[in-house]
């Protein structure tokens, strides 16, 4: 497999009726940040498109790139940086336990289980817990921790295996991982194949709707293949031996839905919840390509405002931060040409990215003290899906006479 390639089918429903309505400036993948030594060579960039699927309506990025470029090394995200996800899963896994009856020694797998953070939970209420995933060295450090972790990628072939190995999985879940995988109908097959007859398979994805109605468009980059929304889900689950039960909309990641599901034929009931969401995505048009052409037209307006402002407050001598290096603030900071011209720094709470930069705007990350050392007149808030968390917890900063900025739905100084 060469860096990256141009899929030319519909992940969900396997249709070729594919149309390209949005392109956004190439980036380097996101979350591989560069060393200071690494400044001023030249680093691959790849498209980035979404495509509509005029069949089943899923939204997907045109351009794969290679898994192993991605997640294999120098992959910086574990999900124990977030105190506020932190207990977000904490909460997921008490509720799943008791809404689906999970007895004392289940067991229970987490597809893309990073650091082991959610499967920790699970083992805590007597659950037996595996997880997978293909970042070596968190996987790694995940079952040095008391959490065993395969550092694969999933698949059918491998969920065999597993079966073998571990016996069939009463419950399996993923958090925002399965908007991750090329082979997605490979995935839930595997799945299908884990799972016990009786058993539960939980996802969370960031929903389309929420990206769409309030222009999180950053959330766009190489990891994200798929942009879900519930209607496709239908068609994957009903080719890969597994049926849809229920939707519910949860808050992380600046709006994400939660699909249930179990094998074909088991025991539980669907629920109206899966209509009423179809419904409104439909209501909304996302059922139609011409709405999707249409935010890319939103989003340049919003690019326009923000360089706007930023710009202003440099003519006026402010200094100006940023707060957060996740992987969606490289498809910002390049799809609106701000570098570090605009921005002397970025403040972050995950040390593995401290004495960084961040790839095309060549920003340097630092630990969060650097606000109160540095005192810039203002922070962009890049991390916007937890703007509130952030300015609770900074507000001396903002006492002091700070400012922050959001920048979407548009750009505002709180």
């Amino acid at each position: 497999m060469s860096d990256y390639y141009l899929r030319t089918n519909c992940r969900m429903c396997d249709s070729g009726n594919l149309v390209r309505v949005m392109s956004l400036t190439p980036t380097p993948p996101g979350n591989r940040l560069l060393t200071r030594e690494e400044l001023g060579q030249s680093h691959p960039r790849y498209p980035l498109e979404l495509y509509f699927c005029g069949e089943c309506h899923h939204v997907q990025l045109g351009h794969v790139v290679d898994p192993r470029i991605l997640y294999q090394n120098h992959y910086f995200y574990v999900s124990a940086t977030s105190a506020q996800f932190v207990q977000h899963l904490k909460d997921y896994a008490e509720q799943m336990v008791k809404r689906f009856a999970l007895p004392a020694g289940a067991l229970v797998s987490d597809i893309g289980s990073n650091d082991g953070t959610c499967l920790r939970f699970f083992k805590e209420l007597g659950m037996s817990v595996v997880g997978v995933d293909p970042a070596i060295e968190i996987a790694r450090t995940a079952t040095e921790n008391g959490i065993e972790t395969l550092p694969a990628f999933f698949s059918l072939s491998l969920a065999k295996e597993l079966r073998k190995k571990y016996g069939p999985a009463a419950f399996i879940t993923s958090h925002n991982a399965c908007a991750h995988i090329d082979q997605l109908d490979d995935v839930m097959q595997g799945v299908a194949h884990w799972l016990s007859d009786d058993g539960i398979f939980v996802l969370e994805v960031g929903y389309f709707l929420d990206v769409y109605s309030n222009l999180f468009f950053d959330t766009i980059y190489h990891e994200h293949l798929d942009y879900h929304t519930v209607a496709p889900f239908r068609e994957l689950f009903a080719r890969t031996g597994m049926q849809l039960l229920s939707v519910q909309r949860v808050a992380p990641q600046g709006g994400s839905i939660r699909v249930m599901a179990q094998k074909a034929g088991g025991r539980l009931q669907r629920d109206d919840s899966i209509n009423d969401l179809i419904s409104l995505e439909e209501k909304l048009g996302l059922d139609k390509p011409q709405s999707l052409i249409g935010f890319g037209e939103r989003i340049a307006k919003l690019g326009e405002q923000l360089r706007v402002l930023l710009t202003r407050l440099r003519s006026e001598g402010k200094s100006i931060a940023a707060y957060g290096a996740p992987t969606k603030a490289v498809t910002l900071l390049s799809h609106f040409g701000i570098g570090s011209d605009l921005i002397d720094f970025v403040v972050e709470d995950n040390p593995l990215k401290h004495g960084m930069y961040l790839p095309t705007s060549n920003i340097a990350v630092v630990p969060t003290g650097e606000l109160y050392s540095r005192r810039p007149d203002y922070v962009l808030i890049l991390a916007w899906n937890f703007a509130k968390p952030i300015m609770a917890m900074n507000e001396r900063y903002a006492a002091e006479g700070g400012r922050f900025i959001i920048p979407m739905p548009e750009p505002r100084v709180v």
